[in-house]
């Protein structure tokens, strides 16, 4: 029986070994496919792709070979050579770092403004000053490199997110954001992070910025920075030099209180450094100076010397009809491209645009009726040349600098005589020449004595010629009726209230003298 089942399995073996499939015919080398497939078991067939031997073999991507990067040579101060001139201090003769110095000769200085020569080399040597100096002086520049060179120095200081080395309080936010933009071209060979923090727009961007590197100098306004504190956004206790820009008109503004606050939450005065600068040094100044600032040295750069040396002054006699055909006629006859014009109400402004647009002139208007980042965006276009003429009220009257005003007029003289100077200093500024044309009409000839007074200065009255007399042509159009973009505040038509308003809601007209506030800006 054992014999017999160990016979019927010799068969089975043997059976099941004949029909096994034979292994499949050899492919041509021609009809192989460009890459190989992993061997198939014996119990299972083969399957080929028959559109496999008539598609191409695919070439692989090979990325290019980066070009080695040429060998840049180090800037030599040899390359920026300026003449020594008796009387002018070069920015040679102070010893700056040469990143710093790098940065100036692509700004094209040369030689220190005043308020420059006398105090970046005290400054630098930790001193603290009290400067006064009206804006077009340099300042910004001054304090900045006194800064930058401090921090350069300090090779093992500790960099850290949202804790800034250096601390810069202005008034206004165009202020804060022209001084963060000369910080940035200063820095620009540094290894410095400048950022600026000021209220109206761009919350969250400002807080990103802060947050998501370290801040060496910090330049910002009262209100957004105590908010960033109490959000623990920003730490000032690791502030070294701290600067108070304008701080006459913080007191006019009321920020003191603001300023204090900030102030006690620094370092204490005989651990930081402090400066101070003010286009008057009043009595309310030297008291606060008093209280934060240790022995500084004093600096004082006349008002005169800035509004009759580098501007020319023209005073033009002439009624309120003339006064448009004047301004017309020398911007289109002295094909002038960058002139900024100064009006005293926000009604006065978009009044003087409107006009200028229908004459086919390029402008816009800056005042408290425009919404900041349509400010911001319109500053950005007149700086670049789309705009050539910059309508706009004192709002733009400080701090703001454009390289390349020609000039500058008052179409209304201010109220106060420390605005005109404000005004004149947006051009002829650094020591380039410029021109400030103010019209005096029936109006504002009585404005001119407290003028003159102010810059202790005899100005330039003179009635204009035929020429700039001529009539102006009507204009080819008239602007668009609706609100412009940005701007803000509530237009009615003269039907009274749009439908979805009530009429309870429609404002009583004041009178000339408060109407007159009210659009002061």
């Amino acid at each position: 029986m054992i014999k017999r089942l160990f016979k019927l399995m010799r068969v089975k073996l043997s059976t099941g070994s004949a029909k096994r499939p034979s292994a499949p015919p050899a492919v041509p080398l021609d009809e192989e496919e460009p890459s190989a497939a992993p061997q198939k078991t014996a119990d299972k067939q083969v399957k080929t792709n028959k559109h496999s031997a008539e598609k191409p073999a695919e070439k692989k991507y090979r990325r290019p070979k980066t070009p080695p990067k040429a060998k840049t040579t180090p800037w030599d101060i040899k390359e920026f050579e300026v003449v020594s001139e008796p009387g002018k201090t070069r920015f040679h003769d102070l010893n700056l770092p040469p990143e710093i110095m790098h940065a100036i000769a692509d700004l094209g200085f040369q030689y220190c403004t005043p308020i420059q020569a006398e105090t970046i080399a005290q400054t630098m040597k930790g001193a603290d000053a009290i400067g006064q100096a009206q804006t077009g002086t340099g300042k910004s520049a001054a304090f900045l490199i006194a800064i930058m060179c401090t921090l350069l120095a300090d090779k093992n200081a500790k960099r850290q997110k949202g804790v800034p080395r250096a601390l810069i309080i202005a008034p206004t936010r165009e202020l804060v954001m022209q001084i963060a933009k000369d910080g940035q071209d200063l820095a620009k060979y540094c290894r410095l992070n400048i950022g600026a923090v000021f209220g109206g727009m761009d919350y969250e961007k400002q807080q990103r910025e802060i947050e998501g590197q370290p801040i060496d100098i910090l330049a910002a306004t009262p209100g957004r920075l105590i908010d960033f504190q109490r959000r623990r956004i920003v730490d000032l206790s690791a502030v070294k030099t701290m600067v108070i820009d304008e701080a006459d008109r913080m007191l006019d503004m009321g920020f003191i209180p603001d300023v204090r606050r900030i102030v006690n939450s620094t370092p204490a005065r005989d651990k930081r450094q402090t400066l101070m600068f003010s286009a008057t040094i009043t009595t309310d100044v030297q008291r606060l100076a008093s209280q934060w600032c240790k022995n500084p040295i004093k600096v004082e750069v006349a008002a005169e010397n800035v509004a009759v040396d580098t501007v020319e002054q023209i005073i033009y006699l002439a009624t309120a009809e003339e006064k448009y055909s004047i301004l017309y006629n020398m911007i289109v006859g002295h094909k002038l491209d960058k002139v900024l014009v100064f009006t005293n109400r926000r009604d006065e402004t978009r009044r003087l645009t409107e006009r200028l647009t229908r004459n086919n002139i390029s402008c816009d208007m800056l005042s408290g009726d425009v919404a900041q980042k349509k400010r911001m965006t319109t500053l950005e276009r007149f700086r670049n040349g789309h705009i050539k003429v910059l309508i706009a009220t004192d709002v733009a009257g400080r701090g703001i600098h454009i390289d390349g005003i020609s000039h500058v007029f008052n179409y209304f003289l201010p109220y106060e005589p420390e605005d005109y100077v404000h005004r004149i200093g947006r051009t002829g500024r650094a020591g380039h020449h410029g021109t400030a044309i103010s019209f005096a009409d029936e109006e504002a000839a009585f404005y001119l004595p407290d003028i003159e007074k102010y810059i202790d200065h005899k100005l330039k009255c003179v009635y204009p010629d035929d020429e700039l007399l001529k009539t102006p042509p009507k204009g080819t159009g008239k602007p668009a009726a609706k609100k412009n973009k940005g701007q803000t505040g509530k237009r009615y038509s003269r039907g009274g209230p749009r439908r979805n308003e009530s009429p309870g809601r429609r404002r009583r007209p004041a009178s000339n003298h408060s109407a007159g506030q009210s659009q002061r800006h």
